[in-house]
């Protein structure tokens, strides 16, 4: 062991180390590497090195001195750490650059370390003794107000940026500190005039102006309002990184994000399709990448383009339920409800325990007209899953298409009781027209009333719930008034809806002005997308309110043709001549 240590102090010793770069990407687990630093007309070593100062003679074994103990620690660290003794490794690397304070790439690393550590105060000594320095870059200030904005200094940190931006214009961390800790202090046209002080810099590469366009992106975030004023300017930044014609996949796949999170869907989806063409064998970045593509193509309600994504997920990776979830969503969204519970179900058998896609199951069915079988789901999640509001609800809407209506208000009042005691918002206008109308279903016309208000109360312009109610009463006779007022919001809102125009004709047959609902009512058969019992019965009461016997006649033996009717053949019987 001695002769390896002693072999390693002459390796450290002579600058013959591996070379650091100076990126700020190295892993802590592995040893801090002596850094290099750009000399006259070649790279010199500082490992901490011979200081490339000129000091003075009467300093120079006082330097020397210096810069030894510096190598001593320095070489003492990455024994350390390579013992994985990384607390004492470090403790030395700070002391080395502690002797050596010109050495930026080891003070840079450094502080990297003790930042991650959470000792910015370490890291603060180690800076402002490197920045007191003349030939101090910008890299150390910028370092310095990073930290101190992390301490809080706010006026020392605004400080340290500047100077980082002033003697190093071109790099894009001083720009980047100054801008968030003028937004952390509410100083946002500041931090927007930083911003596009950066985006002026010339001779900078397409690195930089991909971070700036990324720090205006964040802008927009941070603030929505502002949107619209900023988006030009990234756009413009944008463009000029595009001017490079940069080959960096990394860099590409920035871009594309910054313009996914503008919302500007038609330059991300391109770079993202150019991307899958050229990283064929990344399949953790592919599904992403499929995946962000299928989020824009959605965002703009393109579903059919947003399916083909995931289906090339799906199709690479067949194992993956959340894949086959989305991919069941997509389905259901566009009324593919076979397929969509196909899909729901591959998720529920590769992840038994996944919740979201028994409910989107149960959806899928009632959708498709299987409420049995969306019955049967729900009772696989009452066995499996805690009783929620959405278990309740959608059993529910399954058991009011069964035409069950005592079971279906059983559902729907467990999950409003549940709903007033955890989450009184799920009771929304939706929820209290299906309750109305279960209870108007079994002729408890008190409580549908009491429902149907409560969504008018919500949502006071609401067509489905004006026309329901307006119609209710019509069909008993009450509050015909108030019935043709809402049954009238409801036509003015949807003026070809055929079920508002049977219902506005009805309220005017039962108030006594035939004539005024005869135009509604022709209007309801002829946009009614298929022959309905209901309308031609409505038209021949109507026909015979105007003493039009044949035509009443004629409109109850259509309504017969449509629908066997014992009420409606006993009103031809009567009408017909004996």
């Amino acid at each position: 062991m001695g002769g390896f240590v002693s072999l390693l102090m002459v390796v450290l010793l002579c600058g013959c180390d591996s070379a650091h770069t100076g990126r700020q990407h190295a892993q802590a687990s592995r040893p801090l590497m002596a850094p290099k630093v750009t000399g006259v007309g070649s790279q010199k070593t500082i490992a901490p090195g011979r200081s490339p100062r000129h000091a003075p003679a009467a300093a120079s074994d006082q330097a020397e001195e210096r810069l030894a103990r510096a190598h001593a620690h320095y070489a003492a660290g990455v024994i350390r750490e390579m013992n994985e003794e990384t607390d004492a490794a470090l403790e030395e690397y700070c002391l080395a650059a502690t002797f050596d304070p010109a050495n930026e790439p080891l003070i840079l690393e450094v502080t990297r370390r003790l930042l991650q550590r959470r000792q910015p105060e370490k890291a603060l000594e180690l800076l402002a003794r490197a920045a007191e320095l003349p030939e101090a870059s910008g890299a150390i200030y910028a370092r310095l107000g990073l930290v101190y904005g992390q301490l809080g200094k706010t006026d020392q940190a605004l400080l340290a940026n500047r100077t980082a931006i002033k003697r190093s214009p071109q790099a894009l961390a001083g720009y980047q500190n100054l801008f968030v800790t003028l937004l952390q202090s509410k100083r946002e046209e500041e931090a927007l005039k930083v911003l596009d002080e950066a985006a002026k810099q010339t001779n900078t590469g397409p690195d930089f102006l991909a971070g700036v366009a990324e720090l205006y992106s964040n802008y927009i975030l941070q603030i929505p309002s502002q949107k619209a004023k900023v988006l030009d300017r990234v756009l413009a930044v944008l463009e000029q990184v595009e001017k490079f014609k940069s080959p960096d996949a990394m860099l590409r796949l920035r871009m594309a994000e910054t313009y996914n999170v503008l919302g500007v869907g038609g330059k991300a989806a391109p770079i993202y399709l150019e991307l899958l063409k050229r990283l064929p064998d990344v399949p953790a970045l592919r599904d992403q990448l499929h995946a962000k593509l299928a989020a824009i193509y959605l965002r703009g309600s393109d579903r059919t383009n947003a399916i083909e994504q995931v289906q090339v997920i799906v199709r690479d990776d067949p194992a993956n339920p959340q894949a086959h979830y989305w991919l069941g969503y997509l389905y259901y969204g566009v009324k593919r409800t076979e397929e969509a519970s196909d899909q729901f179900n591959q998720a529920i058998l590769l992840q038994p325990d996944f919740a979201e896609a028994y409910y989107h199951l149960a959806l899928a069915q009632l959708s498709g007209g299987k409420p049995n079988d969306a019955l049967q789901t729900l009772e696989k999640v009452r066995t499996k899953f805690p009783q929620t509001f959405l278990l309740e609800f959608y059993a529910g809407l399954a058991a009011g298409e069964l035409k069950d209506y005592k079971a279906a208000l059983r559902y729907l009042t467990a999950a409003e009781l549940m709903a007033k005691a955890t989450e009184p918002k799920l009771l929304d206008k939706e929820f209290y027209f299906q309750l109305g109308a279960c209870y108007e279903r079994t002729g408890d016309y008190s409580h549908a009333e009491e429902y149907f208000q409560k969504c008018l109360d919500l949502s006071p312009e609401w067509p489905d719930a004006c026309n329901y109610l307006g119609y209710m009463w019509a069909e008993r006779g009450v509050n015909l008034e108030k019935a043709r007022e809402l049954v009238e919001k409801a036509v003015k809102a949807e003026p070809t809806n055929a079920a508002y125009l049977d219902s506005l004709a009805w309220v005017c047959y039962k108030l006594d002005q035939p004539q005024e609902g005869l135009k509604p009512m022709l209007q309801a058969i002829e946009l009614s997308p298929k022959p309905d019992s209901t309308l031609y019965d409505h038209l021949g009461d109507i026909y015979m309110a105007l003493k039009q016997v044949r035509q009443a006649c004629e409109a109850w033996e259509k309504a017969l043709a449509v629908e066997r009717n014992e009420v409606i053949q006993k009103k031809l019987d009567a009408a017909q001549p004996k």
